[in-house]
């Protein structure tokens, strides 16, 4: 239970005596519901009762107010009460209720601030990046994967089940248009005056894979059939960049728990259907397919969209929305009850009939999406469109070997999903506090300089030499049962309550779809912990300020290492 949610106990406590006596005469008793006064100077909490109770008790808000007051419990946690304004209740906490943290903090470790789904929160499949595996990933696919991967953590962390997946698109006409990219650039190579057809991919990638089979194969393909050839570079090229595209994911610290390939959806079982039959079959059944013009319908404007959709053309070509019907129904079939899709904000227009469609067999809101804006990318304030390397688009790829990992992905986590991100380039490198990362990782660098200089010379050779952890190191230096109440400063008494914030952070960050809330906190505790390490020598002459205070620091270091975990970011314990 967090420290809010105690005192929430207290005055809820005292809001159900007021009204079983009749001070308060209600029907209902009324929920405290703390939040943070903008003024740190009113207090660490604010309760809005007394206003949202006035009316029903036909009583002034300040009335109100003062009666819940008096009807406080003894308590270890309330040092004193204000009345304020029309009718606010501002707390103010006692410094052992405020120390509580750096116990909890140091006990619990990564598990700090780890909450409960709610019962009924079921199973949720969180699917992003799914990028072609024509080509390489473009930055917008790392700021996804950085995204998603993030949003999976802190949903963990918030008590979720959460499965996260990566759609192939291996199935349809852009498979056969990079088999023949790679075919005609392969004619290419064996000199073969061969023009490139249209909406082929004419990436310098493609030319370096025909090149590949070329010194692999020599020219043996060129007399073979062009349409067996064009099958056979499509299959091998599709694995070379799927297996490529999942090295960068994997470098990157992001991994799934189902490649998911567009192909099996069409795959016949035992009875000789497929996973688009059964989901046609199932919309049918419902009454939301209809024959129109020789095609196949989705009545999909019964559930709000601007239009029906296409499913099977008159042709009988399968639309790419059928693949998207029958691949969120499967989803819905292996027992997830909540999707999350992430996606670029150019697919907006896709949401409503992606919906509805889980809507026409009766998971209406089922199908969440994401949608995020683009990363624009910058070196020293000027934009950047063309790689060095290839004088093309820059890749993930080469983003993440010119930054490094922790960088981009913090850089990519810094705004707002639906915000563009302008990341700059230079910026990112730069080892210094105006590089949000570094000044982060300082911080927690710093900690672990604090603490190794505090250890004695053998815990310090120990850890040296990895016999034991950084955390037995910080544990064995700390102590256990270490008396907090020489905390008094406020910059001590600002960075617990940082550190109390956490975990409803990390719960409203997770209900909000929104990490990026993590990178903030992060730099708001890093810089609280700078302005302690100003304000207060950690390792005083005096023995009992000088373990309070490393105590703080410990627990500072457990919170800031949570926090970058959360974001996929290492925690270095030397810069």
């Amino acid at each position: 239970m967090t420290l809010r949610e105690q005192v929430e106990e207290v005055v809820d406590a005292a809001l159900s005596a007021a009204v079983a006596d009749g001070s308060l005469p209600l029907e209902e008793v009324p929920a405290a519901a703390l939040e943070r006064p903008r003024d740190a100077a009113n207090g660490d909490w604010a309760s809005t009762v007394a206003l949202r109770a006035a009316k029903a008790a036909h009583m002034k808000p300040r009335d109100v107010a003062e009666v819940v007051v008096s009807h406080l419990p003894k308590n270890d946690l309330i040092a004193s009460t204000e009345i304020a304004g029309p009718g606010f209740v501002n707390i103010r906490l006692t410094n052992a209720a405020l120390a509580s943290v750096i116990d909890e903090a140091r006990r619990e470790g990564m598990d700090f601030g780890r909450g409960e789904a709610p019962a009924n929160a079921g199973r949720i499949n969180l699917e992003y990046v799914s990028a072609n595996p024509t080509g390489p990933m473009h930055v917008g696919h790392g700021r996804w994967a950085a995204l998603g991967d993030s949003m999976a953590r802190v949903l963990r962390h918030a008590g979720f089940d959460v499965s996260e997946e990566f759609y192939i698109n291996d199935h349809g006409t852009q498979m056969d248009n990079f088999g023949r990219s790679v075919s005609v650039r392969y004619e290419q190579l064996c000199g073969r005056d061969v023009p490139m057809p249209e909406n082929c991919y004419g990436g310098a990638y493609v030319i370096d894979i025909a090149r590949e089979i070329l010194e692999a194969d020599g020219e043996k393909w060129l007399d073979v059939p062009e349409e067996e050839r064009v099958v056979a570079f499509r299959e091998r090229s599709y694995v070379e960049m799927l297996e490529h595209n999942k090295a960068v994911l994997s470098g990157f610290g992001t991994t799934f728990d189902t490649w998911f390939s567009e192909r099996t959806l069409y795959v016949p079982d035992e009875d000789g259907k497929s996973a688009v039959d059964h989901a046609l079959e199932a919309m049918d059944a419902k009454g939301y397919v209809f024959q129109k013009d020789g095609a196949t319908w989705f009545k999909s404007t019964a559930f709000g969209d601007e239009k029906d959709r296409v499913l099977i053309k008159e042709n009988g070509e399968f639309t790419y929305f059928l693949s998207d019907v029958a691949y969120h129904y499967n989803k819905i079939q292996r027992g997830f009850t909540h999707l999350i899709d992430i996606w670029g904000a150019d697919h907006h227009g896709y949401v409503k009939r992606c919906q509805a469609m889980l809507a026409a067999w009766g998971y209406e809101g089922a199908l969440e999406v994401v949608l995020g804006q683009l990363v624009n990318l910058f070196r020293d304030g000027s934009a950047v469109r063309m790689s060095k390397r290839t004088g093309e688009m820059v890749t993930f790829e080469e983003l993440i070997e010119e930054v490094g990992v922790d960088a981009t992905r913090y850089l990519m986590l810094s705004r707002s999903s639906d915000q563009p991100i302008d990341f700059d380039i230079e910026v990112a490198k730069k080892k210094d506090a105006t590089n949000p990362v570094y000044y982060v990782q300082y911080a927690h660098a710093r900690i672990c300089s604090i603490l190794r200089k505090a250890a004695c010379e053998g815990d310090l050779a120990a850890a040296e030499a990895g016999d034991i952890t950084f955390n037995e190191l910080a544990e064995r230096t700390v102590g256990a049962d270490v008396d907090l109440s020489p905390l008094c400063e406020e910059s001590e008494l600002a960075l617990m309550r940082k550190m109390g914030d956490f975990a409803d952070m990390v719960a409203q960050a997770a209900a909000d779809r929104a990490p990026f809330r993590l990178t903030h906190y992060a730099q708001d505790l890093a810089a609280l912990f700078h302005q302690f390490y100003t304000n207060c020598h950690v390792l005083a002459d005096d023995e009992a300020t000088r373990r309070a205070r490393l105590a703080l620091c410990d627990a500072s270091r457990i919170v800031l290492a949570l926090t970058l975990s959360l974001l996929g970011v290492s925690a270095p314990e030397k810069m």
